[in-house]
């Protein structure tokens, strides 16, 4: 339609005219139908009420690029593929751990249409969830039973609402952590029923504090990981070992909540060891609880292992079908602990994979990039640092390699070009210039990653 001026609101075009205009139907592919017209209804209106203060008059294409720019607004909150060049692995905004396509394809067939979910095949009678995912999940940890929820944090809430409703927990002062999107753990504890009952101080806390708290009749001692800081200096904490030993004494159940997780010896890919769950459930926790899509390299879920009859008393609560998992979850659990105990891991778990990946073989990768960009002194590749991310090893810096754009160009102007991208490519900014860390890239995207940063390069 020929662009011309809408004085009146009775001239403004019908909805159902800038429904069907060829320029919004292109960019509203990815959008249902309803919410494109909701979303054109909105501009109209917004239109409808600033047409007699605007300072210039509307047009018909002006509108269609307000009806564009806010249909691009809402298609960029659909959950999408990004590349991540923020140089952080699990990184929290972008999914957290990274998914390989080996492990989708394996488990395809038993998330598509039906399956034995809570049907047990060979008797055929009603079954119970995630049987084998449980299984592999006790074998791995080494402990009597394991269970799975929808997050760590239900993880927590539902020991505590199980074992401590009505009743005092006791937790070092050190250990109040706030975790991702600002829960708190003294939150989680106060909603779950139990009663906090701190001890120590923010940097020390003994055994002492701990064995006078008992008079209090707790009804369990807690733990918790500081995975997402670390208190440096005049410090002093007490590990699992001796708390189990002092409850014991009294019969207090220990609980260690280790945050993020891990099952496998860190220090070969980051030079520090970060306790396992293994290492946990040997030391006499009576219930450990760890994530599934931080450094387990999975997708979201809340693990619990321990005590047998403690498990199955968790799984008889009430509220906890309300933080149960799917076939989904279940699907993948099976195929990720089974790499683990293959020991395929390495291979077949893509945040290992990326986390392996030696400086040298960055610094290979970079050069490739940097001679099919041709860049000029646009950009550089130079020595950087990625994170594990998560929430997980806060002051270890990760060796790595960078893209890094001039600082005569605007770091923010470039950061915001290449959200624009297809995929998007998030990187980070230091010292007022943008770069692209290669540390959690996929040598498979190099691809897109040429073709795109030569476009920007060019738009510049």
């Amino acid at each position: 339609m020929a662009d011309v001026e809408i004085k009146h609101r009775r001239d403004l075009p019908a909805i159902e005219e800038l429904a069907t205009d060829a320029a919004v139907t292109a960019a509203a592919a990815a959008l249902a139908r309803p919410l494109v017209i909701e979303i054109i209804r909105e501009v109209v209106d917004a239109c409808r009420e600033k047409m007699e203060t605007a300072d210039r008059p509307l047009t018909y294409q002006g509108i269609v690029r307000d009806i564009i720019t806010a249909i691009a607004t809402v298609t960029a909150s659909r959950i999408s593929r990004v590349i991540n060049g923020t140089g952080i692995l699990v990184h929290t905004n972008l999914g957290r751990a990274p998914l390989s396509e080996t492990l989708f394809e394996n488990i395809k067939k038993q998330i598509t249409g039906y399956g034995n979910v809570e049907f047990d095949v060979p008797s055929g009678k009603r079954g119970q969830r995630g049987v084998l995912a449980e299984r592999y999940l006790a074998m791995l940890s080494t402990a009597e039973a394991g269970t799975v929820v929808n997050n760590n944090a239900a993880a927590l809430f539902m020991i505590l609402n199980t074992y401590a409703k009505r009743r005092k927990v006791i937790i070092s002062r050190g250990e109040l952590v706030q975790i991702g999107g600002g829960f708190r753990i003294p939150d989680i504890i106060r909603n779950s029923g139990a009663r906090l009952l701190e001890i120590g101080t923010s940097n020390i806390t003994s055994l002492a504090d701990y064995r006078a708290a008992l008079s209090e009749k707790p009804a369990l001692i807690l733990k918790v990981h500081r995975s997402n800081f670390s208190v440096t200096g005049f410090t002093d904490e007490v590990d699992i070992k001796s708390l189990v030993a002092l409850g014991k004494e009294s019969g207090i159940p220990v609980v260690n909540d280790l945050g993020s997780g891990v099952f496998v010896d860190t220090s070969e890919f980051i030079g520090v060891r970060e306790p396992t769950v293994q290492a946990s459930v040997r030391d006499g926790a009576a219930l450990t609880c760890f994530s599934g899509d931080k450094l387990l390299g999975g997708m979201q879920a809340g693990l619990i292992v321990g005590n047998r009859d403690l498990i199955a008393k968790i799984k008889k609560n009430p509220a906890f079908r309300t933080v149960r998992v799917d076939k989904t979850i279940f699907s993948t659990l099976e195929e990720l602990l089974g790499y683990y105990l293959d020991g395929t891991w390495r291979e077949n778990i893509k945040l290992w994979r990326l986390a392996a990946t030696k400086e040298s073989e960055l610094y290979e990768l970079g050069r490739r990039l940097l001679d099919a960009i041709g860049g000029g002194d646009k950009i550089v590749l130079e020595g950087s640092h990625g994170r594990m991310g998560g929430g997980s090893l806060p002051e270890i810096a990760l060796p790595s390699v960078a893209l890094v754009f001039s600082s005569k160009l605007s770091a923010r102007r470039i950061a915001a070009l290449f959200r624009k991208t297809t995929p998007p490519i998030i990187g980070r900014i230091s010292d007022d210039r943008f770069l692209i860390d290669l540390k959690a890239v996929d040598p498979e995207d190099e691809p897109i990653l040429v073709s795109r940063i030569k476009e920007i390069l060019k738009s510049l």
